[in-house]
């Protein structure tokens, strides 16, 4: 198995070899109130395919809760946190029993992981979902994640990611993915309505997702599930930023994970902006656990853009936020524009009190000295 295995990760004809497959609501139901059985079994059936191959794949799936709303014959659309977490609760266990059924045609062991954003905010929780996940693939297990809807709630916007669009951005982020599917009931990013305007182009490629990207995305109308296409802009912007390519495609199309993975050109291709970043450094780009900005002058973000610097106190001039030290702080230059994040040596108050100031004096200012460095350079995620 292992001999197979590495010649076929090697093939030049899969680039890719560690995936993250994300299932609408939209997709999985083909538009109805129910899951589509034989969506499902076509992309379980390419999933497979792939598995055996020998890649790694993780499925980031929706549906829970239009399941439970079918299984509990409920046609109208009822609103409030408390039902939909019942929907949720309903429906997640069946959903998971159609791909243990599915996946077992091909003797594949399923597993599942129900996360929320508090889950992946700190440090410890980010590696402990990561080693599971990266435990997983390893044993060839193939993992199904969604969010934990049943205490993910929308008043507490911290602890819910609010779509599973930027939850399989999180997963593919946390297990160093090489491409993240964003599989729904459209063809692509278009660059204009194509319900409005039949002769809307679809674009095959965005290398930067700038203003223009979001503009046309926000125009684009969403389907069943909660992630319309702006939500599956911004999963794409965080994926690319951490060395992701993300392709959001027709999930209904033939063969379409296998041939994306094969490298075709099918949907909307998304180029990183950035080669794989090491995993401390990915988690704090990820914004997830950000507590506070410090502006710095010129100097110090050439220092730290092209000189690969530490930051030290004498280049801050302006703090921003109630943090402790240890927490994730934004790093911003003179005109405003990020120069990536850290890990802070010391307090916002700490660091108000020695901003400006030179590197010996921080004893003299504080009373103690955690080093002379503000945010030292091992501890730095610059764009």
């Amino acid at each position: 198995m292992g001999k197979d295995r590495k010649s076929n990760l090697n093939s030049p004809a899969l680039p890719y070899r560690r995936i993250v497959a994300k299932f609408g609501t939209s997709l999985l139901t083909g538009g109805s109130g129910h899951l589509n059985q034989d969506i499902m079994s076509s992309l379980v059936g390419q999933v497979a395919q792939l598995h055996k191959q020998g890649l790694e794949l993780i499925a980031v799936s929706s549906g829970a809760i239009a399941l439970g709303r079918y299984k509990l014959g409920l046609t109208r659309e009822l609103r409030g946190i408390p039902f939909k977490q019942v929907l949720a609760s309903v429906g997640q266990n069946r959903l998971m029993q159609v791909y243990e059924q599915l996946f077992s045609q091909y003797n594949i062991t399923v597993a599942q992981a129900l996360l929320t954003k508090s889950d992946l905010s700190d440090r410890a929780g980010y590696l402990n979902a990561r080693n599971t996940l990266l435990a997983l693939l390893e044993l060839r297990v193939l993992c199904i994640v969604n969010e934990n809807d049943v205490v993910a709630v929308d008043e507490i916007q911290e602890a819910k990611f609010g779509d599973n669009d930027n939850l399989s951005a999180m997963v593919a982020n946390l297990i160093d993915a090489d491409l993240l599917l964003i599989l729904t009931d459209t063809a692509g990013l278009y660059a204009a309505d194509p319900h409005r305007d039949p002769d809307a182009r679809l674009i095959s490629q965005v290398e930067a997702i700038d203003s223009e990207i979001e503009r046309v995305a926000a125009e684009t109308p969403g389907g069943l599930g909660t992630g319309g296409m702006v939500t599956k802009i911004e999963a794409a912007k965080l994926a690319t930023a951490s060395g992701v390519t993300v392709v959001i495609a027709d999930g209904r199309e033939p063969d379409i994970i296998l041939r994306l993975v094969a490298g075709k050109a099918v949907g909307t291709h998304f180029v990183p902006t950035t080669s794989k970043l090491e995993s401390r450094k990915r988690w704090m780009l990820s914004g997830l656990s950000t507590r506070g900005k410090l502006v710095v002058d010129s100097g110090a973000a050439l220092a730290l853009r092209k000189q690969k610097r530490s930051l030290l106190a004498a280049g801050i001039k302006q703090v921003e936020g109630k943090f402790q030290r240890g927490d994730i702080v934004n790093i911003y230059d003179p005109d405003g524009v990020r120069l990536g994040c850290g890990i802070a040596n010391y307090s916002s108050a700490d660091i108000e009190a020695i901003k400006g100031a030179h590197s010996r004096k921080i004893a003299s200012l504080l009373g103690y000295d955690y080093g002379s460095e503000v945010v030292h350079r091992n501890n730095l995620a610059v764009l």
